[in-house]
């Protein structure tokens, strides 16, 4: 239980729950291959039973940190800030991309976009999850749309949510990690059939990347 003072924080977006924050090489998606600075943010409800990072579902386990202590770390490092968790928008992002901008830095988002977009980004990548589906801000706003794939029938699911999806998106086409072998050569074949989609694939997994 947090003391009052640390929770006003924590509802305007002055703290957030931070459960690690790491500078490494985007394995997926647009910028795949490109350094970056991650900030992953503890607290989700969307559940997804193939998520690799559980241990940020509950926010609770991780300490409110407050923003500046953020910003100053992520600027030592790199350009570029991605911004992930658990799901970023369960807090309120204004703050953290107020000041990280401040900084002179290129600020990303990877979201679910189950919740109300807030803060300035420079990039969005929308995942979209079956469990709680994005807000139409989040299909609004998406500048790439990254759908995973775990089994054939989430190749109707990733065309259901691009129709959502606003027209400039670029279109991403993700295997599940643990369904790899399996997924891959249909998304493979999917992707040669429907040339509006690219393939993602989880490069910094293949590299041993942290």
């Amino acid at each position: 239980m947090l003391n009052k003072e640390i929770q006003i924080q924590v509802d305007k977006g002055e703290m957030l729950p931070l459960m690690e924050e790491f500078y490494t090489i985007q394995g997926e998606g647009f910028y795949t291959g490109t350094a970056a600075y991650f900030i992953r943010v503890g607290g989700c409800d969307v559940g997804c039973h193939w998520c690799d990072v559980k241990e940020s579902w509950n926010a609770d386990l991780h300490p409110p940190t407050a923003i500046s202590h953020i910003v100053a770390n992520a600027k030592k490092y790199a350009e570029t800030v991605v911004v992930t968790g658990g799901e970023p928008l369960t807090w309120n992002m204004l703050p953290l991309t107020t000041e990280l901008k401040a900084n002179n830095l290129r600020v990303h988002i990877e979201t679910s976009g189950a919740y109300e977009v807030s803060g300035e980004w420079d990039w969005f990548c929308l995942s979209p999850k079956k469990t709680k589906l994005p807000v139409q801000s989040a299909y609004d706003m998406a500048d790439e749309l990254k759908m995973i794939i775990h089994n054939k029938h989430d190749f109707m699911f990733a065309e259901e949510q691009a129709a959502k999806t606003n027209s400039n998106a670029i279109l991403f086409l993700q295997p599940e990690w643990s369904k790899k072998e399996e997924m891959t050569p249909l998304i493979i074949d999917y992707v040669m059939n429907n040339p509006k989609w690219r393939i993602s694939l989880q490069t910094h997994k293949y590299l041993n990347i942290p």
